[in-house]
């Protein structure tokens, strides 16, 4: 998240140029939201976007969008499934494929701390099925100074892409490729042709940048932002 707040900062600002108005959030138990992230629940973070989207209805008369980065694409996509609401478009930006290989990938920041205390008595690390295995039995679990509630982990193992099938919805899929003329990656190319297979008004967006959620510093992609103003300024037009 400290790594997007300058990508979703201009992103927001661009928006607002184009007229439209952005309602940017911290989830519970996340940045400067009440609660701590272990007692994050992925049902309360659904709760936060109804708040979310009847706020902005109070306040702004036009039609409802979403926009998630990662894991929160994963997340729009369950609010939007399961709601009432009306949404007009959702942008996802690199949507997470699986909860399952994202909560996997969280849990090796543990296991790769385990490993560099213990050296070379390898019989002191606890690998990730083992850590599954305690939060299935109430455990919560500290990973990166972050405490994992069992709760929680079990709704990440639970999420698939593929199974987020969403009709009446307009979607745009902006994936983050190495180079230009880069496809998706498989695991990606899948899903959106397991959704268009079933009616989803999808688009794919490949945009050449480095991964900025993930990058050593606080890294910029114009092109993101370009890309994703272009789709939506026709809108606001």
């Amino acid at each position: 998240m400290n790594k997007s707040r300058r990508m979703a900062a201009l992103q927001a600002r661009a928006f607002a140029e184009i007229g439209f108005g952005v309602l940017q959030i911290d989830l519970f138990g996340c940045g400067d939201s009440h609660g701590d992230f272990g007692e994050a629940r992925w049902n309360i973070w659904k709760q936060d976007l109804a708040v979310a989207v009847t706020w902005v209805e109070n306040h702004i008369a036009a039609p409802i969008c979403l926009w998630g980065l990662r894991l929160g694409a994963l997340l729009a996509l369950d609010f939007a499934k399961s709601s009432e609401k009306k949404i007009e478009q959702i942008i996802l930006w690199q949507p997470v494929i699986s909860g399952e290989s994202f909560l996997t990938q969280f849990l090796r920041l543990r296991l790769a701390n385990e490993m560099f205390s213990a050296g070379a008595n390898t019989e002191k690390v606890t690998g990730t099925d083992m850590m599954r295995a305690s939060m299935r039995a109430g455990n919560a679990l500290e990973v990166a100074g972050y405490e994992l509630a069992p709760d929680l982990a079990a709704a990440l193992d639970n999420l698939k892409a593929a199974e987020m099938i969403i009709t009446k919805t307009p979607i745009h899929w902006f994936d983050i490729v190495p180079e230009p003329g880069r496809p998706m990656t498989p695991s990606g190319a899948k899903v959106a042709g397991i959704w268009q297979r079933n009616d989803v008004d999808l688009t794919v967006h490949l945009v050449a940048c480095l991964p900025f959620w993930a990058t050593q510093e606080i890294s910029e992609c114009p092109a993101m932002v370009s890309a994703t103003i272009n789709v939506f300024a026709t809108a606001a037009s």
